[in-house]
């Protein structure tokens, strides 16, 4: 049986992101219900925190070894499966590389033109600075994730 590994940090995150979407999100139909009002940060606190949600979340589903790709041809020719792991190792740090590039690259100027956002007038940085910090996290997961399956202790098997 293969042991759980855990990413308690982005757990944590996801968790607490969800949370709060769930309980702002509440709020706000029950005033809306009785004052024909309803709060104005909601959607912008929401979709904040639905992209903590999904990076978290992403990097939990990377250290457990559940995001989707093609093992088809792993299983179908064992000799490709280090090359193989290999290359989707290669492929996500590209991607992931993007985000950090272009991700830290949008929070500078965000913080350097000093944007505030429309609903609740905080700095737009604080917002999108999380997108290089959850691609580094996510980066250290798809590491250790790729070392462990090049041991061949994957943790997707039944």
């Amino acid at each position: 049986m293969n042991k759980q590994v855990d990413a308690p940090l982005e757990r944590w995150l996801a968790t607490m992101a969800l949370v709060i979407i769930s309980l702002i999100s509440l709020a706000n139909v029950v005033v809306r219900y009785f004052t024909d009002a309803s709060f104005a940060f909601t959607e912008e606190l929401s979709v904040f925190l639905l992209v903590i949600l999904t990076f978290a979340g992403a990097s939990v589903a990377l250290r457990r070894n559940r995001h989707i790709r093609i093992g088809f041809l792993e299983r179908l020719c064992p000799a490709l499966r280090t090359p193989l792991i290999i290359v989707q190792w290669l492929a996500a740090t590209l991607v992931l590389g993007l985000v950090l590039w272009f991700g830290g690259q949008f929070a500078l100027e965000e913080f350097q033109w000093q944007s505030e956002s429309p609903g609740l007038g905080l700095p737009n940085w604080w917002y999108v600075v999380w997108l290089p910090l959850l691609a580094v996290l996510m980066f250290v997961r798809l590491c250790q994730m790729t070392l462990e399956r090049l041991r061949g202790s994957d943790h997707d098997e039944p």
